[in-house]
């Protein structure tokens, strides 16, 4: 394939032949083909490891494949054969590294041994653990104040692990926890709540099999949840209505073939999944659900005067929720003319899929990151939740709210107190079963953490897993903000942009991976994930480590414990030797949730954690489920302008969050680049650009700051008019600090006000 960026429009339905060669190449590609197989058919089994991929759950069906393409891709890279070692750090220096791209340095290979930034050479130099454990101890210690340091989590932390840094970090003195979760699903953490009484989804995968109506809002299916089709394959084929709500319409919500399924792809057969496809603005799902409730009141008023059944469910209406009277006033008096123009959507397509909304008697709305990240992200799950409620669509069987969480464990991670804004009474329980008194006011955010490294308040950054660097918003202002920190640490498996932009002081260490054998004292140690639907399953590595000298990630914040509290009581050192040690406190600590759990952990595929609204029992303040307001129908703040647009960062199909796989995106067409802006044809025609024309991105903000993004190459795509999209991260540079949900903290990375101009011909690309 040539290297020239080209644009040939994928025609072909998503899954299938594509996905099983792009799997078999991968594994070719990194060189483990056999052990890669292998290592694939233990993936998502009770006995295996879990995929550290996307969230979803495994089914209660058994398929002796259960993993994706995505899986794949991330497993490959994982046990690929490629080693970085002190022969790569001492043949380039950091300088050298920064100008490659995130795809290059991904093809690298496995972190083996602990690295030291050597600011002398500008070389990442060995050093020993103890030496690591000393330098981080060191710089905790001499702090003025604990919530000098920021401490990060990735979904990719076990709960075992998660809880373990929670509990370290608070030891030490701070609540302090910046999580992969504040920059994709905390309006889910913040927002529900407030309409539910809990801030996770309430379907189980058994729901699927009996839900009459599916709703997709905001999530890009087949590639950033691709095991979740074979649900939507199933619904399709006993006939329930699936209604996409997306700016771009993505290839596996329009046709899908399961590569699993022999008979389909023996015949090169496939199944249409969305039977309506709502081609809705950047922004306009508020104005598309406002619209749905408008016409439901409205069908029900109708059904009334006619004695017939009613349309909404009164009872369920009367028993368990409050704010009714109000919400109904609210929609009564937002008129259709400003539904259609803000939503982009006809007022006839809106009541058509009210009528299926109303026509289901079980329905699940799903949603993902173009519902959380806009500046009323929460707000927006208010609306969602406002939808369900108005026809008793929760506590019954195929009905409910599905975020679509995208990390494998972070919905795990919050649960087991990473959060920056515990609880009192997870507090009051940490301190019965440690023996110390946690710190109590509330820590930073994402945001807050980053606005500290502008401040120069925050000294210390070490970060569990993730690329921090290229996932949070302003990337040149964080750039030098980071690189004026005094210490940085990053705990990973593979290099990644976030090793580059470091502290004065900076580590490497290199953890082993989920798909390897983690052997301690006691024996080979298994961990646990919560999945997007709050169900606990173990986790058994299957692989030999890459590495002599990794170290589990439960070891690495056990040692970074006693180094930095060296007369602390708790028994950091037995941990470290027996994970159901740990599995006992996060019990002790959480007995409404994991009571027995190293018993009810090892019985066949695992647990459910409680989700109160599944029983009709709302933990809100009012003891109901609250139906709440949105004012207007902007999710964002209105930008005046006629060249304003509305750009959406997006992610690739051969991407998982920052890691980048390949520059290529099959499913919509593009090859060899990741620069490129997605755009319609009448917004193209109105600023004189053609097909495949270089064009330039500028931020329209009012602080002063240029925010600019050159050497784009302009790709037509089915945008609605107003709305463009270009892939992330290399796009975050155009995302103000300031631009976020106001519930929340989450950058609304779905909505950056731009201008698209005629590349000026001094543009360069931003480096990738």
């Amino acid at each position: 394939m040539s290297e020239k960026p080209e644009f040939k429009p994928y025609t072909h339905p998503a899954g299938g032949w594509g996905a099983a060669n792009a799997t078999a190449r991968v594994l070719m590609e990194q060189s483990v083909l056999a052990k890669g197989s292998r290592a694939l058919l233990a993936m998502n089994h009770p006995d295996g490891f879990k995929c550290p991929s996307c969230a979803w759950p495994d089914p209660d069906r058994e398929k002796t494949l259960e993993f994706c393409e995505n899986g794949a891709k991330a497993l490959a890279f994982e046990a690929t054969k490629r080693r970085i070692g002190a022969d790569f750090f001492a043949a380039h220096t950091v300088t050298e590294l920064m100008s490659r791209s995130d795809h290059w340095l991904e093809e690298q290979g496995r972190l083996t041994r602990p690295m030291r930034y050597d600011a002398a050479s500008d070389h990442y130099v060995p050093c020993t653990w103890d030496e690591a454990y000393e330098m981080i101890g060191r710089h905790l210690r001499a702090l003025d104040h604990p919530d000098q340091a920021e401490f990060y989590t990735s979904g990719r932390t076990s709960n075992e692990a998660a809880f373990l840094y929670s509990v370290f970090v608070r030891a030490f003195g701070t609540n302090n926890f910046p999580d992969c979760s504040n920059m994709c699903h905390e309006p889910t953490s913040r927002g529900l709540p407030m309409s539910i009484g809990i801030g996770k989804g309430t379907v189980r995968m058994t729901d699927f099999a009996h839900a009459e109506a599916i709703f997709i809002i905001g999530q890009n299916t087949g590639t950033n949840s691709p095991r979740m089709m074979t649900e939507l394959v199933h619904a399709r084929k006993r006939g329930a209505p699936i209604v996409a709500v997306n700016p771009m319409p993505e290839r596996a919500l329009i046709r899908f073939t399961e590569p699993q399924d022999p008979i389909k792809m023996a015949t090169f057969g496939s199944t249409p999944i969305a039977s309506e496809f709502c081609h809705v603005r950047i922004g306009g799902d508020v104005a598309f659900l406002k619209g749905v409730m408008k016409a439901l009141f409205q069908m029900d008023a109708d059904a009334a005067a006619r004695g017939e059944p009613a349309v909404l469910d009164h009872a369920f209406i009367t028993e368990h929720t409050d704010g009714f009277d109000a919400l109904k006033a609210d929609i009564e008096a937002t008129r259709w003319p400003d539904i259609v123009a803000t939503s982009g959507l006809s007022e006839e397509q809106i009541r058509r899929v009210a009528g299926i909304y109303a026509a289901s008697n079980a329905t699940i709305i799903c949603f993902g990151m173009g519902v959380t990240q806009h500046q009323q992200g929460s707000r927006v799950i208010h609306q969602i939740a406002n939808v369900l409620m108005l026809r008793g669509n929760f506590g019954k069987e195929g009905a409910g709210i599905c975020p679509v969480r995208g990390h494998s464990n972070v919905q795990g991670d919050r649960t087991v107190g990473i959060d920056e804004k515990p609880t009192t009474l997870y507090l009051d329980r940490l301190q019965a079963a440690f023996g110390f008194s946690p710190p109590r006011e509330h820590g930073h955010h994402v945001i807050e953490s980053v606005q500290a490294m502008i401040d120069g308040t925050a000294k210390v950054f070490i970060g569990m897993g993730g690329n921090f660097i290229h996932a949070i918003p302003d990337t040149p202002v964080a750039y030098e903000a980071m690189s004026r920190l005094d210490l940085t640490v990053g705990i990973a498996t593979k290099l990644n942009r976030g090793h580059l932009v470091h502290g004065r002081d900076a580590l490497i260490l290199p953890v082993i991976a989920r798909s390897e054998i983690d052997m301690q004292k006691t024996g080979p140690q298994f961990i646990t994930i919560e999945d997007a639907m709050s169900g606990v399953t173990r986790s058994h590595g299957v692989l030999h480590p890459a590495s002599a000298d990794l170290r589990s990630e439960i070891e690495i914040v056990c040692r970074m414990a006693r180094a930095t509290l060296p007369d602390s009581t708790i028994e950091w050192e037995a941990f470290i030797d027996d994970y159901d040690l740990i599995r006992d406190r996060i019990a002790q600590v959480y007995p409404d949730l994991y009571a027995g759990f190293n018993t009810r952990i090892r019985q066949g595929k695992g647990f459910s954690l409680p989700v109160p609204p599944r029983q009709r029992i709302w933990n809100t303040p009012t003891g109901k489920a609250n139906f709440l307001l949105f004012d207007g129908l902007d999710e964002d703040t209105p930008i005046g302008g006629p060249d304003m647009l509305r750009l959406s960062t997006i992610r690739s199909h051969d991407q998982y969050n920052t890691t980048v796989y390949t520059n290529n995106d099959r499913y919509r067409g593009v090859y060899n680049t990741r620069m490129v802006v997605f755009m319609n044809r009448d917004d193209m025609a109105a600023r004189g650009l053609a097909d495949g024309a270089m064009a330039d991105l500028e931020t329209i903000s009012t602080d002063g700051t240029q925010r600019r993004v050159g050497g784009l190459m302009v790709v037509p795509y089915p945008m609605p008019r107003g709305s463009i999209a270009g892939y992330y991260p290399e796009l975050n540079p155009l995302l103000p600090l300031t631009h976020f949900d106001q519930i929340a903290g989450t950058p609304a990375a779905k909505s950056i006000p731009v201008r698209v101009t005629a590349a000026n011909p001094a543009s360069q690309p931003e480096p990738a």
